[in-house]
């Protein structure tokens, strides 16, 4: 049985990402013309029994955040996607973006329909910019076929996409972060409440989805809620793209349907199938920097989100970055912790200062020079990182070292003995050349 199930990336490498002729031909549209049959509460329904968790990160289901803004009355109300795919090892909403941008258009149009919303504003990182060629030459012809714009398809709906770009802040990924960067300030988090479905986007109420997150809205509302939800398990609806990178034969995006396990991710043929070169898997990283760690004792875990929680591990983005046994556990974590230091905005002394210190740590501990007391140090800067930092990338920024220190304790004590299981750290007769 294959392990691969194309939905949302069933016209990616197909059709022309721009072309409306082609897409309406392989199905296109066909949800949005069918929610113009239906009402919000029904349209928010189908959401809910699909069981779509966001598939940004943080997993917040999908339908509870539709009825949520949908119960707010003030408008106007603005749609907003948040397409700034910073998290290292996440590649899968580039794909959609520029593969198949029109799906990602029809999801957010049937979003707009809901709320009764004229404008929905895309927000594409800084780094794509061939693919916001891409995506706006689609909404360009979206509004010439009548599917963007005013009295869309013969109805009295009108509405608009706009595209933003940033310069490249990983903490724009934050989606309070996102819209004050859309507003032209500074990005940086908002304290919350209120919450941006309340005050959002220029202080009004404000839907923000990932892209991945969007673009399944047009499959839910034409196949129903039950049929999507029946592709996963009970607990996580439908497929997710995840993105296989590191020391995996296969790199790159796969659609799969929750539901199979993580060796499969990594081993299977169709996906990852498995580590180059004879090597052994060590562990691999799960949703991005900020997600955690995992070992080969956890393999056969279920890939959803209820399993991967019970087991201490997170679907996050999607990112599988997978590292053999010649990766040093401690070089790793310097390299996550450096991505931090430099995406850290600077707002909260734990976050800003706090990455800098344990980098020193592990450097120490690369180097030699390590002792007890400064694992002692090392602890308490992750407790104090993850409980009083004021956003998820400061609170996050150490879950994969203190994940590493539960798998990996006898690496830690072997740097504190100056010896490095991958041979990479301390000097040259240390490392046997």
């Amino acid at each position: 049985m294959s392990k691969i199930k194309k939905l949302v990336s069933t016209n990616c490498g197909v059709i022309s990402p721009d072309s409306v002729e082609e897409y309406v031909k392989a199905g296109g549209f066909q949800g949005l013309k069918k929610a113009f049959t239906m009402k919000p509460e029904e349209i928010i329904g189908e959401v809910k029994k699909a069981k779509l968790l966001g598939r940004g990160g943080a997993a917040y289901p999908a339908g509870s955040k539709w009825e949520q803004l949908l119960e707010i009355p003030e408008f106007p109300k603005y749609i907003v996607i948040n397409a700034d795919e910073g998290e290292p090892g996440t590649f899968k909403d580039k794909i959609l973006l520029g593969q198949d941008p029109l799906r990602v258009i029809e999801g957010i149009a049937i979003a707009g329909y809901v709320f009764n919303s004229h404008a929905g504003y895309i927000y594409i990182r800084g780094e794509y910019r061939a693919i916001q060629k891409v995506f706006q030459s689609a909404i360009d012809n979206a509004v010439k076929a009548g599917f963007l714009g005013e009295n869309i398809q013969g109805t009295n709906f009108e509405f608009n996409i706009h595209i933003m770009t940033g310069a490249g802040a990983y903490v724009c990924g934050e989606n309070s972060a996102l819209l004050n960067s859309i507003e032209g300030k500074a990005g940086r988090p908002r304290i919350k409440p209120p919450h941006l479905a309340e005050v959002g986007l220029f202080l009004m109420p404000t839907l923000v989805n990932n892209v991945e997150t969007i673009a399944t809205i047009p499959t839910i509302v034409l196949e129903g809620g039950d049929k999507y939800l029946s592709y996963g398990t009970k607990d996580s609806g439908g497929t997710k793209l995840i993105c296989l990178s590191g020391n995996v034969a296969n790199r790159g995006v796969y659609e799969i349907p929750f539901g199979i396990s993580l060796r499969d991710c990594i081993y299977d043929l169709e996906l990852g199938g498995g580590i180059p070169n004879g090597k052994k898997l060590k562990f691999y990283h799960l949703g991005g920097q900020s997600g955690p760690i995992g070992s080969e004792a956890q393999l056969d875990t279920v890939y959803c989100y209820k399993a991967l929680k019970g087991a201490g591990l997170t679907v996050g983005s999607g990112a599988v970055v997978v590292m053999d046994e010649d990766v040093c556990v401690i070089d790793y974590l310097k390299g996550v912790t450096e991505f931090f230091i430099h995406e850290s905005c600077g707002k909260c002394t734990p976050c800003r200062e706090g990455n800098k210190q344990i980098y020193a740590i592990l450097c120490k501990l690369s180097e030699g020079e390590a002792n007890e007391e400064d694992m002692v140090v090392l602890k308490r800067l992750i407790s104090t990182m993850t409980n009083a930092s004021f956003c998820g990338l400061g609170q996050s920024a150490a879950v994969a070292l203190n994940t590493c220190w539960i798998l990996f304790k006898d690496e830690f004590a072997d740097h504190l003995n100056k010896k490095c299981p991958a041979k990479v750290c301390f000097t040259e007769q240390e490392r046997g050349e």
